[in-house]
């Protein structure tokens, strides 16, 4: 009996121990420096945004959100919590990852690399006459991160897949200075992340980061990388040397595809759905 009471005795103890040992090992969930990922404001998609893979504003206004969704070549628009939605047709059927609207231009990027250009006046239009295709200027790879900056003009894209990243642990991309009056994307350097340090830490896997989404925040100049696959952001300086990771709670953030800022500095970030749950946008407040 001696022996019974204490074996009973010594159960809620190993219990305990079992329950602080399995917190301890959960991932911390944190926020960049702003913001609250706590506390979103959901925007869900419509059925036909169920698979939402970019997101966008035009000169920074949140009013009115720009999207696009993997397999359709089309442009879509809707106001801010409004799941009506508009469209126009820019392409045909292929593996659209994300889109930047660079002052009055349209830029859609294709996961092979591939990048469809028409103007912003279009957008409203039921179909895009005469788009512009830029195809093989981006080394052979798997691509769905591209961002452009109003101020300089400079188109940013990140591999998502390539052979050498793998092999040196680390993240490469081109850039690219538009010119509005030609049309014309014309190349103006390259981008090299070391990741060395999130893989030796195990904070992403061997094979990368799998970019999935880029934005900037302008004021300071920050980088913040979207990766889908790790969980994980992370915002880098503009010499693109990692400062801060956050993991990203999968309850929360179901496949993170698609990242924004608007004018205000508010942080939004889109979701892909599945069987079970909706597709979406969160906008995280920037707090003052």
């Amino acid at each position: 009996m001696r022996y019974l009471s204490n074996k009973i005795y010594l159960l809620p103890v190993f219990l305990l121990l079992i329950f602080f040992a399995c917190k301890s090992s959960r991932p911390d969930f944190t926020s960049p420096a702003g913001y609250d990922f706590k506390k979103p404001e959901k925007f869900i998609m419509p059925d036909n945004l169920l698979e939402i893979s970019g997101i966008a504003f035009y000169k920074g206004k949140s009013d009115t959100v720009y999207s696009i969704q993997d397999e359709d070549g089309r442009l879509f628009r809707q106001a801010w919590g409004k799941k009506k939605q508009l469209h126009t047709t820019f392409g045909k059927k292929g593996d659209y990852e994300d889109l930047a609207i660079l002052k009055e231009t349209v830029l859609v990027l294709n996961s092979n690399g591939e990048i469809t250009v028409f103007p912003f006046l279009q957008a409203t239009s039921q179909k895009v006459q005469n788009p512009k295709i830029f195809k093989k200027i981006l080394p052979k790879g798997e691509y769905e991160s591209i961002y452009a900056s109003q101020q300089t003009s400079q188109v940013y894209l990140i591999c998502k897949n390539c052979k050498e990243d793998k092999k040196h642990g680390e993240l490469s991309g081109s850039i690219f200075t538009f010119d509005q009056a030609k049309q014309e994307l014309i190349p103006s350097g390259e981008i090299n992340m070391d990741l060395s340090a999130l893989i030796s830490s195990g904070q992403i896997l061997k094979t990368g980061l799998k970019t999935s989404a880029l934005t900037r925040d302008e004021h300071t100049g920050d980088w913040y990388i979207l990766s889908s696959v790790n969980k994980l952001l992370v915002i880098a300086g503009p010499d693109w040397k990692i400062k801060s990771t956050h993991r990203l709670n999968s309850s929360t953030f179901n496949q993170p595809e698609g990242i924004a800022f608007d004018n205000e500095r508010n942080l939004y970030i889109s979701n892909e759905g599945d069987e079970l749950s909706s597709g979406n946008i969160l906008k995280f407040k920037r707090k003052s």
